[in-house]
């Protein structure tokens, strides 16, 4: 009932932040072509049109998209209270980690750790862009993410802020979850990260992003191996995939952090398999099957916090209007082709799987998420 609650809290305040919007007396840009309720997010405009044409190939929800996304999680869970307490990292040392930037900062360091591997490419793609806009780097990681998101239909319309103070030191190592770490490992890093606030509920918000990732790097042979059947679209097929019986892999097979999937093409990630079991968030899992709304209004919720961890809210300027209303989700949630309920892996005690239809067809094969070229940044 408690997280009922929540949900109708969370599209209440979006039902108020968009009435309340329409009502706010809005400034004129220096551009003469946009509007801001804050002088402050007029930059973003430029910055937006910039990533749109130059970067997610006018806007389309590709790899850049979904590496730009999972930059802002790498970057944003480097922070430690619990190291802090020890005089390690934090605030008190030089500065507090989080949505700091320091990914890119100092790319040279985090890049290289192993849970970063393969975000060197984004970081690289995303630093001619930085170089030419006036915004903190913290700020840039963030808001690119949420205008890549935006490119794929179904997703929510994510939070975007401006004033974040950029990182002084990188983070240490060690504090981005791995694929092969158990739920407890990750449940405990993503509740020291958020003190608290990220429980094993909020850890299954967060991975409704795996709804648009695919991975290169667990398997070097297949990159770009995604993790569900419609790694272009925001939608929850991601919840139903990985609660079906895994029966092969899209590669070599026993890669460290993998285990088997349901369908050719398709790379199941250890700790999806593990907290899509775990009694303490299998519910949860399920009760994203066939829930479109929720999939959007949970993560937006669990976005805009992950996006300011380490940073005083106060201190910042929402400029949430400048990122586009992703487009409607079409389709519905489905088994795959020539599968039923019968090969779910049922972990819920509490509640039967929904009912879903079967794609009609050969079994389905996931083809990879391509890499088109990106044009040349002027």
């Amino acid at each position: 009932m408690a997280f009922k609650t929540l949900f109708s809290i969370v599209s209440l305040l979006a039902a108020f932040q968009g009435a309340s919007a329409a009502l706010t007396r809005r400034v004129a840009c220096p551009d003469g072509v946009n509007t801001a309720t804050n002088a402050a997010c007029c930059q973003l405009f430029a910055v937006r049109d910039d990533l749109q044409e130059n970067l997610f190939h006018g806007g389309l929800c590709t790899a850049e998209a979904h590496e730009s996304l999972r930059l802002t999680f790498h970057d944003a869970i480097a922070i430690s209270p619990a190291l802090e307490a020890q005089g390690i990292f934090g605030e008190r040392v030089t500065s507090g980690g989080g949505a700091d930037g320091s990914i890119a900062i100092f790319s040279d360091i985090e890049t290289g750790f192993h849970p970063n591997i393969g975000l060197d490419e984004i970081v690289a793609l995303q630093k001619p862009f930085i170089a030419r806009h006036n915004l903190s780097v913290a700020d840039f990681i963030q808001f690119a993410g949420a205008i890549g998101a935006s490119n794929c239909a179904g997703a929510p319309q994510l939070a975007a802020f401006v004033g974040r103070k950029d990182a002084t030191q990188p983070a240490p190592d060690g504090l981005v979850p791995e694929p092969f770490h158990t739920p407890d490992q990750i449940f405990s890093r993503l509740a020291d990260a958020s003190q608290g606030e990220f429980d094993e509920i909020l850890t299954v918000w967060l991975l409704v992003a795996h709804t648009v990732a695919a991975a290169n790097d667990v398997d070097p042979t297949v990159p770009g191996s995604p993790f569900d059947s419609t790694p272009e679209v925001w939608d929850t097929q991601f919840f139903v995939e990985t609660m079906l019986k895994g029966t092969t892999f899209p590669g070599t097979g026993n890669n460290q952090g993998e285990v088997a999937s349901p369908l050719a093409g398709e790379l199941r990630l250890q700790s999806d398999f593990a907290i899509a079991r775990d009694s303490r968030s299998a519910c949860e899992w399920q009760s994203f099957v066939d829930n479109q709304e929720k999939a959007q209004a949970m993560f937006q919720f669990v976005f805009h916090d992950l996006s300011i961890l380490g940073q005083d809210i106060n201190s910042l300027v929402d400029c949430t209007e400048v990122v586009p209303v992703p487009a409607p989700l079409q389709g519905v949630t489905h088994f795959p082709a020539g599968l039923t309920v019968n090969d779910v892996d049922q972990a819920c005690l509490e509640t039967p799987f929904p009912t879903l239809p079967t794609d009609p067809g050969p079994a389905t094969s996931v083809a990879p998420v391509p890499k088109p070229p990106v044009p040349s940044s002027n």
